[in-house]
């Protein structure tokens, strides 16, 4: 599968699904096990999560842009954004799980109420990337369903995540990396080779994470 055939209720799905197993991957954490280190470079699982958690809060921005016309950024600043992910070291872990779960509510109930044609109008994402509506639930489901897997707790790995949603992924970030030659393995450890995260592939040359 391929970026350009994905559809909007597939993404839809996959973002819902990755919802999922954020949440289930953190229901059972105590604050240690919060405050350990996570799969990313110098975060903790609660740099993670709150970060997670802000993007659902930005995507709602551009959900709102999309909704009523009114420019709204992601981010008013690269330290919001910046502040956002900081705030979530200062949080408990039941803060951060409210925080996850009502975020993620908001975001899906803004994007039941868009309209075709307000999906079909464009906004523009924090990196700058003019894009229409309909790319926000693929934005929201790289989101969860790979940060999900880098939480490191071992409930969610890149083989529990959808193939579909793999391939897409695998699809995007090649493209992004180009010229890159993908190795032969199965798909879920070429996604985490792709992606910069650990894998069990062998003589794969190392890259660095992306998202």
């Amino acid at each position: 599968m391929s970026a350009t055939t994905r559809t909007l209720a597939e993404a839809r799905a996959w973002a819902r699904t990755g919802t999922e197993l954020m949440l289930d991957a953190v229901a059972g954490l105590d604050e240690a096990a919060f405050a350990a280190p996570g799969l990313l470079p110098d975060w903790t699982r609660k740099h993670i999560v709150a970060h997670t958690a802000a993007n659902a809060d930005a995507l709602g921005n551009l959900v709102h842009w999309a909704a009523t016309g009114e420019e709204t950024p992601m981010y008013a600043s690269a330290e919001e954004r910046a502040a956002g992910i900081a705030k979530g070291a200062g949080l408990t872990g039941d803060e951060l799980r409210s925080w996850l779960a009502a975020s993620a509510q908001r975001l899906a109930a803004g994007l039941d109420g868009l309209t075709e044609e307000q999906w079909r109008r464009e906004v523009v994402t924090a990196q700058g990337r003019t894009v229409a509506a309909t790319e926000l639930p693929w934005m929201r489901a790289r989101e969860v369903c790979v940060h999900a897997v880098d939480l490191g707790t071992g409930v969610v790995t890149f083989a529990d995540l959808p193939k579909g949603f793999l391939a897409a992924l695998v699809d995007e970030v090649r493209a992004r990396r180009a010229p890159v030659e993908l190795p032969a393995g199965p798909l879920p450890e070429v996604a985490a080779w792709l992606t910069g995260r650990p894998h069990a592939l062998t003589g794969a040359p190392e890259l660095g994470p992306w998202l």
